[in-house]
């Protein structure tokens, strides 16, 4: 049975989340319904990463397996005409061997989350960052961010719905940057908890108003108290943009 690695690009506004739902709201959803449509055959399509609803995603990764193998391109191709009108695209198709998995073979997942920083409405980014008036120090909240680096207990950035084993994770970066008006948080780790990147985001907002310092942000990690933590920043500024494998 052949296995194939599909990479995803898709548009979270409307969808309730990459995991299936009763109402077929789903991203992972979408997915199945169009590799029927293109070959009949009912299939699971397991991802990399679990996004929540209104959460977007530039380089999701999958794996389904099916009964009949198909040239990777045409696959690509007849699976983007059956997604249609969703705004889910399959970026690239290609064979891998029954060993790999999107979820378990992974080594590291990339998050960037998105804020606008300005008085004035959203527009074209309306849906795709999260709107902040007051202004924001991105050189305080990166400074902040540096105390999340390595393995720690993320109790205090983790949902209280959660279902990891544990709470502990190692993170390889937080960075935080300024291109103008808009600034981008990037978060780099082999796996993440539930809500993880935007209860981190929502409290690096803290300290770029100035109302926590990276001491405030360290305490709150050692606290390993979901209560310790800032407010949890929305789901349409985060991206899932890139998963990396061996």
């Amino acid at each position: 049975m052949p296995r194939y690695k599909l990479t995803i690009e898709y548009d979270g506004t409307h969808f309730n989340g990459w995991q299936s739902q009763a109402d077929r709201r789903a991203v992972q959803d979408a997915l199945s319904a169009a590799i029927e449509g293109f070959c009949g055959e009912k299939v699971t399509v397991f991802g990399a990463g679990r996004t929540d609803s209104g959460v977007h995603a530039l380089g999701q990764v999958a794996h389904i397996d099916l009964e009949k193998e198909a040239p990777p391109d045409k696959l690509r191709d007849a699976v983007n005409f059956h997604l249609k009108p969703h705004a889910v695209a399959v970026l690239a198709a290609e064979k891998v061997g029954e060993d790999f998995d999107a979820r378990f073979s992974a080594r590291r997942r990339h998050y960037s989350y998105r804020i606008i920083n300005r008085r004035a409405p959203l527009t074209v980014d309306k849906d795709r960052a999260w709107l902040v008036h007051a202004p924001l120090d991105a050189g305080a909240m990166h400074e902040a961010g540096q105390v999340l680096i390595g393995k720690h207990d993320f109790t205090t950035f983790r949902s209280a719905h959660c279902q990891a084993k544990s709470p502990v994770k190692t993170m390889d970066e937080v960075s935080v940057s300024r291109y103008g008006e808009e600034i981008e948080i990037v978060c780099r780790a082999r796996s993440f908890l539930h809500n993880q990147v935007r209860s981190i985001v929502g409290s690096l907002k803290q300290v770029g108003e100035g109302r926590w310092s990276a001491a405030d942000m360290r305490r709150a990690l050692e606290a390993a108290d979901r209560a310790a933590c800032g407010p949890v920043a929305p789901p349409q500024g985060l991206y899932l943009f890139q998963v990396d494998y061996e």
